[in-house]
């Protein structure tokens, strides 16, 4: 396909993804998505389209060349973006060895436009964590080194591919080596990891836990125990927490309390999709 072709293609997505704007949607999305002044999805636009509606509009356009999809990555439409790795998903579903090694490197190629958790967490476990279920996995230790917080919490995320096998070598070693991140969205990636880890050999949770649970960020430590029973929760929560001096310390009412806000606001977010 010729470079002007591509672009009209690119084009044609966004005026269709356009069509499914909603003006309660445009006005809602930045908020819950933080595209404030100094949150992490500062400067981030929204057309105010919801999440079947951007796969439907994926579904007609399957077969965009990766240049096409480029293309959607740059645009500066979340909704764009988020259209562009539900292609990618799909096709990596569905591709042979050589394809799945095509769209694996591409999508690493472009993890700098792959930039708010929704975009991570659609994305991650599907193309990286699949792709490295029986290969090498060290590179998702250089993400976890990268000064990128996307690349870090593709590097969680791609673990769930493991996770869902019964393979936890990862989860646990790169929980470890992030323990001290300082940005809520990782406390809550690794926390979440954990807590489905947790699933799959709750020993072997409660082992990382009787080991770090002091120096865990509060977040990240109720998202991990948030199956346990109530008895063993306050057990885990009621420690103080040393890994940070500026760290709010709740108690375990509190957690309880922050807990039912986070669900609540999940729940909206699920009725909104």
């Amino acid at each position: 396909m010729y470079p002007f072709l591509e672009t009209m293609k690119v084009k044609d997505i966004q005026k269709e993804l356009e069509s499914y704007s909603t003006p309660e949607k445009k006005e809602f999305l930045p908020c819950f998505f933080k595209t404030g002044k100094g949150q992490y999805g500062e400067g981030d636009e929204f057309m105010g389209v919801v999440v079947p509606d951007i796969r439907k509009v994926a579904k007609k356009y399957k077969d965009i060349p990766l240049a096409g999809l480029t293309g959607l990555l740059k645009s500066k439409y979340h909704e764009c973006r988020l259209c562009a790795l539900c292609i990618l998903v799909e096709r990596f579903k569905k591709a042979k060895e050589t394809e799945r090694k095509e769209i694996y490197d591409y999508y690493l190629s472009q993890t700098g436009y792959i930039n708010n958790w929704d975009l991570v967490d659609l994305s991650a476990k599907d193309i990286v964590g699949e792709y490295l279920v029986d290969k090498d996995r060290s590179v998702l230790y250089k993400l976890a080194e990268s000064d990128l917080l996307w690349d870090q919490r593709i590097s969680i995320l791609a673990t769930f591919a493991f996770i869902r096998r019964g393979d936890l070598v990862d989860i646990f070693a790169l929980s470890e080596k992030l323990l001290r991140h300082k940005h809520d969205l990782m406390h809550k990636a690794i926390g979440w990891m954990l807590r489905e880890a947790g699933k799959k050999d709750k020993d072997k949770l409660c082992t990382f836990l009787d080991r770090y649970h002091k120096e865990m960020p509060r977040t990240m430590l109720r998202y991990s125990i948030e199956k346990f029973s109530p008895e063993e929760r306050s057990h885990y929560m009621k420690r103080t927490c040393k890994n940070s001096a500026n760290e709010h310390e709740t108690t375990f009412g509190e957690a309880n309390m922050l807990e039912s806000l986070v669900t609540v606001k999940k729940t909206n977010y699920i009725h909104m999709k």
